[in-house]
């Protein structure tokens, strides 16, 4: 299966479809965001009331459009795309 990505804003978005075989909505949409500088996301999961879809093809352009957003929001709104790391 090939994978969806582009590149958005100087950021790299992968789509990161997960199967659940045997559902009627098998597809679960997600993305991975890499920055500038390399750093990568964990996988980044659509919103629940939008997150299965019957095609792979509607699954995989929503993931990346979700992953524009996220990078909108980040660069526009100066919500974090990686999570904190915390000293113990």
């Amino acid at each position: 299966m090939s994978t969806l990505h582009c590149t958005y804003r100087d950021h790299t978005i992968t789509a990161e479809v997960m199967e659940h075989p045997g559902s009627p909505m098998p597809w679960a949409g997600g993305c991975r965001i890499t920055d500038p500088n390399g750093q990568t996301t964990r996988r980044l999961p659509l919103p629940v009331s939008h997150a299965f879809m019957a095609e792979l093809d509607q699954a995989q352009r929503a993931s990346i459009a979700h992953g524009k957003w996220l990078v909108d929001q980040c660069l526009d709104q100066g919500r974090a795309l990686f999570q904190e790391t915390r000293a113990a």
